[in-house]
């Protein structure tokens, strides 16, 4: 698939800013938090790397369906 790299970037990005910006973001901080036999150091992991599969694969989705609508054109 040739949208593949920007499905890696966006998650790059959303994994460094969950990691970076001590706010907890939605769904990962929801989630991470029913986890409770997680210690706190894992917990801001977990949430962003949920973040980052979340946002990121909301993200390709859109650019996969805009990247589609100009090829048809």
């Amino acid at each position: 698939m040739k949208g593949i790299p920007i499905l890696i970037v966006f998650f790059t990005i959303f994994l460094a800013a969950s990691l970076l910006i001590p706010s907890p973001m939605l769904p990962g901080n929801l989630l991470s938090n029913h986890f409770s036999n997680l210690s706190s150091a894992y917990k801001g992991w977990v949430s962003a790397f949920l973040n980052a599969v979340f946002y990121g694969i909301i993200l390709w989705l859109i650019f996969v369906a805009v990247s589609r609508r100009f090829e048809e054109k």
